[in-house]
């Protein structure tokens, strides 16, 4: 029997200490924080053990898959398809060794990176698929793939990265002007049939002569990208697995801030005049400073100095910036794999630099008012993404430090919700959660009598996805109503104190 779905005597929940209630939405953080989750360096953690690790949600979780439907190995994974093969690098199989990408034509939604993706929205965050995929799909081909995408909301596709390398199948099967093309293709199918779906074009920064690579080979790939993006490491072991970091090595690189600044300054101005004078988003879709190169204790020094730089200075690069990743076999992670057991994560000293960094403000998304609210029964709920979604603010005023803080909710609902800037989920079903958390973790807020606190309530799609439905939207927004308030039991004395 699952205890957490039996109903609630909800006689000991109540609602007295709630001061005000209104309608809100989320707006766009100054700088928002997406996360990596799973690739070729670790396995997908699931999004309920990230979040309580973290404390609250990110704008988008990234995914990395990969789409060779016409080699004759597929659909099985490049190092199962060749286990026998001589490797000395990551990317020398045939084709690239993420999972592959199991929807297309003759695919299905059942699995993966589907059931992923329905996870991450779940959970009130939108999903960022990098997919690598063969240049020579036919139109129909990549039509399948761009149907399979339909239902997930806001999202992003962030098609054959970091293309100005040599190192992806698709820099050596094809010409630079050939993938930009590719992406040029795809894209407008993209948007006939998808339109939901952002394109994020990958390219590099801008080499050592201060020159934008390949730029008239991806002339228009830049742009009719929705987003430009890179990959820089302040710090990268690209040898890894394959050799241990040593001083000497060749298999390592290190940059330090200011030319990393100075580099991604340049970048995003070329590519505004590639653009046409038009800018678009810059996300920085791989960003971590390696711990085989610094060291742990050291490794978050670099993110610290970079937020730092960020807030103060606070560049006109539309910004923003992907943790790769959360949990990883290497030291690319705020957690390393357990090599006894992958299921189980080893904290880093990074993540507790990076929890400080999800607390600042200016990298967290902002709460404007819609309007008060008079009623509490059948509340219009809005979900269209983590940057741009309505629910209700709780207003809540305590007396003291909580013994016991406890919601109760409509069994049937879907729900993110905050308590005092600590964030929880409530899956359909379950009917009562614990919110003590939000006031004994070592992060937590401190509270006392008088202070009054907020509490948050946003509703993303249960099952992950946007119904089809006749709204012109149904592919952006999904809608529904929140039957009541949760409820509260909110306590200051144990039931008994034992001294």
């Amino acid at each position: 029997m699952d205890l957490r779905k039996i109903n609630v005597d909800t006689g000991r929940f109540d609602r007295e200490a709630v001061t005000a209630v209104r309608r809100v939405k989320l707006t766009p953080a100054q700088c928002a924080l997406d996360l990596g989750d799973g690739s070729e360096r670790g396995e997908y953690v699931n999004q309920d053990y990230i979040l309580n690790r973290l404390g609250r949600p990110h704008r988008n979780i990234g995914l990395m898959y990969t789409y060779y439907p016409n080699d004759k190995e597929w659909p099985s994974r490049s190092s199962e398809a060749y286990p026998d093969m001589e490797v000395h690098g990551q990317w020398d199989y045939p084709y690239d060794d993420y999972y592959p990408y199991t929807g297309g034509i003759g695919g299905s939604l059942l699995g993966q990176p589907f059931e992923q993706m329905r996870d991450i929205r779940r959970h009130g965050q939108d999903v960022t698929l990098t997919l690598t995929a063969d240049c020579s799909l036919t139109d129909e081909q990549i039509r399948a793939v761009a149907r399979d995408l339909r239902i997930f909301g806001r999202m992003r596709l962030r098609l054959n990265h970091e293309c100005a390398g040599r190192w992806f199948t698709h820099s050596r099967r094809f010409s630079y002007q050939e993938v930009g093309d590719f992406f040029v293709r795809f894209s407008k199918i993209v948007k006939e049939e998808a339109p939901n779906v952002s394109m994020v074009f990958c390219s590099g920064i801008v080499d050592p002569e201060g020159e934008l690579p390949f730029k008239e080979e991806f002339r228009e790939a830049y742009r009719i990208a929705d987003v430009w993006s890179a990959d820089k490491y302040f710090a990268l072991h690209f040898g890894w697995p394959f050799d241990i970091c040593e001083k000497g090595d060749l298999t390592f690189v290190a940059e330090p801030l200011d030319v990393y600044l100075e580099h991604v300054e340049e970048t995003v101005k070329q590519l505004i005049e590639v653009g046409d004078g038009r800018q678009r988003p810059f996300s920085a879709s791989e960003f971590n400073i390696d711990g085989d190169v610094t060291g742990p204790v050291a490794q978050g020094e670099s993110l610290l100095r970079f937020a730092d730089y960020m807030e103060k200075e606070r560049p006109n690069w539309m910004f923003s910036l992907s943790m790769y990743q959360f949990r990883d076999r290497g030291r690319l992670g705020l957690e390393i794999e357990d090599p006894n057991n992958p299921e189980v994560g080893i904290e880093q000293p990074l993540m507790e630099d990076y929890k400080s960094v999800m607390k600042r403000p200016f990298f967290r998304p902002g709460i404007r008012e819609i309007e008060v609210l008079e009623g509490t029964e059948r509340i219009p709920m809005r979900w269209g993404s983590a940057e741009d979604s309505e629910g209700i603010e709780m207003k809540v005023r305590m007396e003291g430090t909580p013994v016991f803080f406890e919601l109760a909710f409509p069994k049937e609902a879907n729900l993110m919700f905050s308590v005092n800037d600590r964030w929880f989920y409530k899956a359909p079903g379950v009917t009562v959660i614990d919110a003590m958390p939000a006031f004994f973790g070592r992060d937590a807020k401190p509270v006392t009598a008088g202070d009054e606190i907020s509490i948050l309530v946003f509703a993303p799609p249960a099952d992950g996805e946007n119904p089809e439905s006749d709204r012109a939207d149904w592919a952006t927004d999904y809608y529904t109503e929140l039957a009541e308030l949760p409820r509260l039991r909110v306590r200051y004395e144990p039931c008994l104190r034992v001294d």
